[in-house]
């Protein structure tokens, strides 16, 4: 334990180095001396190092020196030790409490030093240098520090019965769940020490015993009692916990420190939260579309016919005005599955109610973003265009919502397009809502005519001619593209890239017939709308909610309608029923898809994104 290397503890962050030299070097020649530092801020860490030519200066340096004041503040020496091992064992050293605030190191030194040579001694101080009451002394042998509890543990120093044992660490202290300081409150204001240490003392020996009083010696209610052992500690808290002294309950505990209170408190409330999550996994119902009239008592007896319900609650606002929406619990999962199927959708008063399984914020979120990563799952290059009756058979629903009508590029002179794509908007008219593709072919003067389909007078497609093979053209575009909302039924034609002067279309065109589909107004009644909707084929389904939906996403989010709209689609019907009477519900969730798309666009776009149906294609 002999070194040339002595270490300089409790050091004030203005000590230099210099300073040090001219204290050290009084005992003999000092190699070197270094104050450790921030290596960002450059500050004092508050200890440095002096290096002695030999052992016998070092050892005089820490006898004449050990808490001589440098710059007003006592420092703490010791022999400096290389492998950490020896002071993190624990071997030889003690703890001591309920000391005196006016005992430093030096007296604790002082008082210990007699029962063998002592490695370190330390005061435990708080940010204003001020004694906790405790310390630790570390002897080098094992026999001087067994020696020094068997005296001092029990005796007065400074005119207060201090408490001496071996060191335990935190760690083993929680490990084995043994404690000596026991927490009381609630106590009364009159409660003295005495009468805390007499209550207790039925337990066993005390040490200590207090309570805690203000500045103006106050009773705060509550105290601390430190029993010599651990076990007599546990009964004084199963024997006192929760007993009536004084016409008051006491709470008799464990003492802890703020943060070990604090982490058991949260680790309580994680664990209650996980259960409550683990007992109501697939059996807590979330409702929509609910009629302003409807509270708890009610919704309870619309769905009590399914099962046991635990709990059940309709959703307001600070002011007390239903929001539409609410929870409904179920015992078992079995129950909710029922109620699920059987409700969902039901007119409840003026409404179809929307009832799903309950999700948390963060499930809703993955579930969108797949949603719309399966959306935009690269496709190739496109050779396609979405210009079909979405009825048609074998033909998937590949309408641009909010497109303008006139998807075809302007024309030069000399070109004819035959734009026979109705039914793409609102109102578009009472033509039947089939798309004709039109092809462009050379005339016998070099001019250009339109050759493919035409419509007859009652509207029934004639069989399109022989093409030749297409000149070559170049199909540009860029990030102008709005979403299709679906593309799952159309055969992909995989074309390598090509100069063509027609319109993208597939290769084969189905011959049957088409069956028009009856445009619907603008803006459609709620009621009005779910009756159509009820006779309507399921792509018709899609369309018609489409066409309701976009004018109203596009007053939120104009150059990313077509976007929205497909993701909202892809919804329950129900559901989008609800956003397009519920002003705030669809702005809510048009803000959730926005965030999702904000999201996917940090991803490398793909070549899909690229195409523009809004620039020419050029000659």
């Amino acid at each position: 334990f002999v070194s040339t290397s002595l270490y300089v503890g409790d050091l004030d962050p203005n000590v230099s180095e210099n300073q040090l030299y001219d204290l050290f070097n009084q005992i003999g020649q000092v190699l070197s001396i270094r104050v450790c530092r921030d290596l960002m801020t450059r500050r004092s860490l508050g200890y440095a190092y002096v290096n002695y030519n030999n052992v016998q200066d070092a050892t005089r340096a820490l006898e004449l020196l050990n808490f001589t004041p440098v710059n007003g503040k006592a420092v703490r020496i010791m022999f400096s030790h290389r492998d950490p091992s020896i002071r993190k064992s624990g071997t030889a050293n003690i703890f001591i409490k309920n000391l005196d605030r006016a005992i430093d190191n030096k007296a604790l030194h002082d008082t210990f030093v007699s029962f063998g040579n002592i490695l370190s001694c330390k005061v435990a101080t708080d940010s204003n240098g001020q004694s906790k009451g405790y310390g630790f002394v570390q002897f080098e042998q094992e026999e001087s520090a067994q020696v020094a509890i068997d005296k001092v543990n029990g005796m007065l120093v400074a005119e207060k019965q201090v408490f001496v044992g071996p060191f335990v660490r935190r760690q083993e202290r929680e490990q084995n769940g043994k404690f000596n300081n026991v927490f009381v409150k609630n106590l009364g204001e009159s409660t003295t020490d005495d009468e805390l240490k007499e209550v207790f003392g039925a337990f066993g020996k005390i040490t200590s015993a207090v309570v805690m009083r203000d500045s103006d010696g106050k009773s705060k209610c509550f105290g601390f009692v430190n029993f010599e052992n651990p076990d007599e500690a546990a009964k004084a808290v199963v024997g006192l916990n929760g007993k009536k002294i004084e016409d008051k309950e006491w709470y008799v505990g464990r003492a802890q420190k703020k943060s070990e209170r604090e982490a058991e408190l949260r680790a309580k409330y994680e664990q209650e939260r996980k259960e409550r999550i683990d007992r109501y996994q697939g059996a807590n119902l979330y409702l929509k579309n609910l009629d302003d009239d409807v509270d708890d008592e009610r919704l309870r007896e619309i769905f009590a016919d399914f099962g046991s319900i635990t709990s059940c609650k309709v959703m307001r606002d600070a002011q007390g005005q239903s929001k539409g929406s609410g929870f409904v619990a179920y015992s078992a999962p079995e129950e909710a599955n029922r109620a699920t199927i059987e409700m969902n959708g039901k007119m409840i008063g003026s409404k179809p109610i929307y009832v799903a399984m309950a999700q948390r914020k963060e499930e809703r979120r993955a579930k969108l973003q797949a949603q719309f990563a399966q959306m935009r799952s690269p496709v190739g290059v496109a050779t396609t265009m979405p210009m079909y009756h979405p009825g048609a058979p074998g033909l998937g629903q590949q309408l641009f919502y909010g497109q303008p009508p006139a998807l075809m590029p302007p024309q030069p002179a000399g070109f004819a397009y035959q734009q026979q794509m109705l039914g793409m908007r609102p109102g578009g008219g009472q033509l039947p809502s089939y798309f004709v593709p039109v092809v462009q072919r050379q005339g016998p003067q070099g001019g250009q005519r339109a050759a493919g389909a035409r419509r007859g007078a009652a509207g029934t497609p004639v069989p399109q001619q022989q093409l030749p093979p297409p000149q070559q053209q170049m199909i540009r575009g860029n990030r102008n593209f709005r979403y299709t909302p679906s593309a799952r039924n159309t055969p992909e034609v995989p074309v390598p890239p090509q100069l063509v002067n027609v319109l993208p279309v597939p290769l084969e065109i189905p011959s049957v017939p088409l069956t028009p589909v009856s445009p619907l107004p603008p803006s459609l009644p709620i009621g009005a709308l779910a009756s159509a909707l009820a006779s309507a084929s399921p792509e018709h389904q899609r369309v018609m909610l489409g066409e309701q939906l976009y004018p109203l996403v596009d007053q939120l989010e104009h150059d990313h309608a077509g976007k929205v709209t497909g993701m909202l689609l892809e919804m329950d019907q129900t559901e989008i029923l609800h956003l397009l009477e519920a002003p705030d519900a669809l702005k809510a969730k048009v803000a959730e898809a926005m965030e999702v798309l904000r999201q996917a666009q940090r991803s490398p776009s793909t070549e899909l994104a690229s195409l523009s149906l809004n620039e020419p294609i050029p000659s």
